[in-house]
């Protein structure tokens, strides 16, 4: 269950950007261009993953976890975001 809201245009929008800078990425790999310049695209794409990350989270926290804590499960909560930091 999904439940991206306040922010879901502008993950979608970011999620356009990341798609674009991804297929870059692979077409420079196929092209055997420089591996500094494929490497910035690469990173440029990760640091966007992370922008959009934070956005789900600051989402998550606002709507599912204050949600779920109201009724009573926060344990799970707790659980839930350990098990996301851990991932991390």
């Amino acid at each position: 269950m999904v439940h991206i809201k306040n922010n879901k245009h502008r993950i979608l929008h970011r999620l356009k950007i990341v798609k674009g800078h991804l297929q870059k990425v692979y077409d420079m790999i196929e092209a055997d261009q420089y591996c500094i310049d494929v490497l910035h695209h690469s990173l440029a794409v990760q640091k966007a993953l992370k922008q959009i990350d934070m956005l789900m989270m600051e989402d998550h926290l606002n709507t599912c976890a204050i949600h779920q804590i109201k009724e009573g499960k926060e344990k799970k909560t707790v659980q839930e975001l350990i098990g996301i930091y851990k991932f991390k």
